[in-house]
């Protein structure tokens, strides 16, 4: 590979490095064209699965500021996650489930290093949406329950107020 073509090649995967919010390093010796190209259908859209060369991906992690360089050994693809890392994670993982020949080796998350295990644990993670919607009714829970304590405050203090009007009327009756 020419030298232009190389600083061409560290310039992309930095730009892609820095324009996604997780990286994922894996090992893909044994995979057949016809299952990387399923691979790369099971990420989905806001992933894009590329296979790199180390030495170019370490300058390009380095300038990106991330640490990729103990997962860039042997044969490596790096799937780039521009949008749910959850989503990207779980299709990672399920297709090594199918096929052992894919290892996932590392990859980073907002700029932070991830092992294996901790992206096995992200992809466990239900998704941002159901994470979010769970919030929501959560959140909407606890407003219901402020609007009724609200709600009972008022007419609390009015069934004390009568009480006592009550009360006075018995006493001012019996003088």
């Amino acid at each position: 590979m020419a030298t232009s073509d190389k600083v061409a090649a560290v310039e992309e995967i930095t730009q892609k490095l820095r324009d996604s919010n997780a990286a994922v390093v894996t090992s893909y010796t044994g995979l057949s064209v016809a299952q990387l190209k399923e691979l790369r259908r099971s990420l989905g859209e806001n992933a894009q699965y590329r296979v790199v060369k180390n030495t170019l991906t370490k300058i390009a992690a380095n300038e990106a500021g991330i640490q990729l360089d103990e997962h860039l050994k042997g044969s490596t693809a790096v799937a780039f996650v521009t949008g749910d890392p959850v989503e990207a994670a779980k299709g990672l993982r399920d297709f090594a489930k199918d096929n052992p020949a894919l290892v996932i080796k590392g990859g980073v998350l907002d700029g932070k290093a991830l092992s294996a295990d901790e992206i096995k644990k992200l992809a466990d993670l239900e998704s941002r949406e159901v994470l979010l919607a769970k919030l929501a009714g959560a959140m909407k829970g606890k407003q219901t329950q402020a609007a009724q304590v609200f709600q009972a405050l008022p007419s609390k203090l009015v069934r004390t107020v009568d009480a006592l009007r009550a009360k006075q009327g018995e006493q001012g009756g019996a003088e």
